[in-house]
């Protein structure tokens, strides 16, 4: 048990930091740690399969992206942001505010990855057309992103960890988390505006270069926008009910991404083609590796140590996990660092003999938020630099986190003044 404790928390350890340093694609990474623990006797293939690996969030990721896929081909992301423009009349302060609320919602609906993907190219774009600084636009949609996704259990991967492994449902996190995501995403538009005040300065645009606008003309396919945009509805409406259904998320999403194929007559092959298998198969090897140290006993002494920081208080064992969740998962990726955390707080838990969803939304928030911290935070960042510095913008450490880190603690402030109004 002491060599299984100690191995497998060596694994774990150095597959983290060889994760933060980005030397290697991340996917590889994970699954030559979760291997290891396999090789190593730690964990073995049967547990692997059946304890550790949840498919339920894997089956939620896939059917989101095979959705996802076919609606993007409609144009209607392109209409949204076009439309946005024609709204503002290109007014760099009101564009700003619109598409950091196009951002929060795609981000709680669809997901944050599948929001910054659509969105940034878009808003690249047309800042060059319309003559803007980039810059406080793709930050912007960083921030927004993490925050929106906060509000439902779809928007981010760590919400969809969390929810497959408690059974708390889309509506759970649509009350809890849903309206402190508003409040704070409300909360950062001043502070965006005050901080690049100077960059939204500009030249009255020409009304004739706005007229040249139309949504319209973005839709590519109304016969497949239109079937496309209902079967997502109907998909996002299981999501809500699937509790009252008897449901899972996985099972609503592949109905949905199975609908979708069938409804558009879109090709399975290009359909699978679209999902992102590398983040999957990330997660994937991402639950062995957390799985190793579940089984070698590292999870339970972690949460027992917590326990004792916290003196068995549930208001402080709280505050922890919501603090502590924010600054790591500010420089080590939030998905990784939220699937270690899932059986810690289970444990903990179990130590303290309470069953307190509050634990739950402190690690979400503490988790998403946390991400907003630096460029490397989570999987929006990454995404965003990296479109950014294809066209020409390079969005530094340093120049990211100058903006980012104390945006995450305002937001986290905030956040425990909710948990302190609301629940303790």
């Amino acid at each position: 048990m002491f060599n299984a404790f100690n191995v497998s928390l060596v694994i774990f350890v150095v597959t983290y930091i060889v994760i933060m340093t980005e030397k290697f694609p991340r996917t590889t990474v994970a699954l030559v740690g979760g291997l290891a623990m396999i090789l190593t006797g730690i964990v073995s293939q049967q547990d692997a399969l059946v304890r550790f690996i949840d498919f339920n969030t894997l089956g939620l990721l896939i059917g989101m992206m095979i959705i996802v896929a076919v609606v993007k081909r409609t144009g209607m992301f392109e209409a949204l942001a076009i439309w946005a423009v024609k709204i503002t009349k290109g007014r760099s302060a009101l564009l700003l505010l619109m598409f950091a609320l196009l951002t929060g919602v795609s981000a709680a609906f669809l997901d944050v990855v599948t929001a910054v993907l659509l969105v940034a190219p878009i808003t690249i774009s047309l800042t060059k057309f319309l003559r803007i600084n980039a810059y406080p636009f793709l930050i912007m949609e960083i921030l927004s992103a993490n925050i929106g996704g906060t509000g439902t259990m779809v928007g981010d991967p760590p919400n969809v960890m969390i929810g497959s492994a408690t059974g708390l449902t889309f509506i759970d996190f649509v009350m809890n988390t849903g309206p402190l995501a508003v409040f704070n995403l409300l909360a950062l538009l001043p502070v965006l505006l005050i901080v690049y005040r100077k960059e939204l300065k500009h030249d009255p645009f020409d009304e004739e270069l706005l007229q040249k606008l139309n949504p319209s003309t973005q839709i590519a396919d109304r016969k497949l926008f239109h079937r496309s945009l209902a079967v997502m509805l109907v998909t996002i409406l299981g999501f809500v009910v699937h509790h009252a259904i008897g449901m899972e998320t996985a099972t609503v999403a592949m109905t949905g991404a199975v609908a979708m194929i069938v409804i558009t007559g879109e090709s399975p092959e290009e359909a699978l083609s679209e999902v992102d298998w590398s983040t999957i198969f990330f997660f994937l090897g991402l639950f062995v590796l957390v799985g190793g140290i579940q089984a070698s006993g590292v999870i339970a002494w972690g949460a027992q140590w917590a326990v004792t920081q916290t003196q068995g208080n549930i208001e402080a064992t709280a505050a922890f996990i919501l603090w502590i969740s924010a600054i790591a998962s500010a420089f080590v990726d939030n998905i990784p660092f939220t699937a270690t955390m899932i059986p810690l707080i289970q444990e903990m838990e179990h130590v303290m003999g309470v069953d307190l969803e509050l634990f739950w939304w402190a690690l979400s928030v503490g988790a998403c938020y946390g991400g907003n911290g630096t460029i490397i935070g989570a999987s929006p960042n990454v995404i965003i630099a990296a479109l950014a510095a294809q066209n020409g913008y390079n969005i530094s450490f340093k120049k990211y986190f100058i903006v980012g880190f104390p945006v995450m603690l305002y937001t986290i402030v905030i956040a425990h003044i909710y948990f302190m109004l609301r629940y303790f």
